[in-house]
């Protein structure tokens, strides 16, 4: 009976130590040899939430990794990838406010009321509607240069700017293609090997261990539609504000054209030439 009770109660108490057994084991922090430092262990677990929180994310990061394979190591890599083109992107963009209007309203007040110096010089600096305008201005109020080529020019710059804008979006675009494509490619990969599995074991099949494979294999997937989704999202905001640029560049410029040809036009623009005669 005393022999009977003893190993009882030794299997309760590695019933009670079994879930704290596992997570120490999983971290290398325990010796399954040594029973006084498992116990140390142990309470060290107890007394320190903190260790306990570390281990767990560090399980589940570890855990992450080796259930989707080599597929969730290249999806990790183009996530972080694409977060940093958006950061850098949402930096570009904020640092020159491209869709601001005031200030070239204001310009364009000035251009219209026949004071180019002080339309030139009211235009925002390192702006890029402000770069094709400036080009516009000056070409048209000295008039040495032909319509036709500086349109040309005014064609190469503008490109050039939305061309800065539109830098990094292709590289967003590729991810986002990419990315639910890499997930199916690991989730038939993942159902491959787990049919071998299945045919491996023949009559004793197991449909735990069919089931997990199949999770596994569609948590591919998941990680890839989890980068793809987001990232088209920011690609076609980012897309829509250099959109909405170019449409801002082109009304600007032509703004700045008829307005020149309107003020040629006026009256007083042809009084003050007579007088000058």
């Amino acid at each position: 009976m005393n022999e009977q009770s003893s190993t009882t109660a030794a299997g309760q108490t590695d019933q009670a130590i079994t879930p704290s057994e596992q997570i120490l084991a999983t971290d290398g922090n325990v010796s399954a040899s040594s029973d006084a430092e498992y116990i140390n262990a142990l309470q060290d677990v107890v007394t320190d939430p903190t260790l306990a929180t570390n281990i767990t994310v560090q399980e589940r990061i570890q855990e992450f990794l080796t259930v989707g394979g080599p597929v969730v190591w290249v999806l990790s890599i183009m996530s972080v990838v694409a977060l940093t083109i958006i950061l850098l992107k949402m930096w570009q963009f904020t640092v020159l406010r491209p869709e601001r209007r005031a200030a070239l309203e204001q310009s364009l007040q000035l251009w219209r009321n026949g004071d180019a110096i002080a339309a030139m010089r009211h235009l925002p600096s390192k702006h890029p509607i402000s770069q094709v305008a400036l080009i516009a201005m000056d070409g048209l109020s000295k008039g040495t240069t032909e319509v036709t080529l500086l349109k040309d020019e005014l064609n190469r710059v503008a490109t050039q700017q939305l061309d800065q804008l539109r830098a990094y979006l292709r590289p967003l675009e590729v991810i986002a293609t990419l990315s639910p494509l890499l997930g199916l490619l690991g989730t038939v990969l993942g159902m491959i090997v787990a049919f071998q599995q299945m045919e491996a074991a023949g009559s004793q099949v197991d449909a735990s261990v069919l089931s997990g494979g199949i999770w596994q294999a569609l948590f591919t997937t998941a990680v890839g539609l989890s980068v793809a989704i987001p990232v088209v999202a920011v690609h076609n905001w980012l897309e829509r504000k250099t959109d909405r640029v170019a449409t801002l560049m082109n009304d600007v410029v032509t703004q700045i054209f008829t307005q020149q040809a309107v003020a040629e036009n006026s009256p007083m623009f042809v009084q003050e030439l007579d007088n000058a005669a």
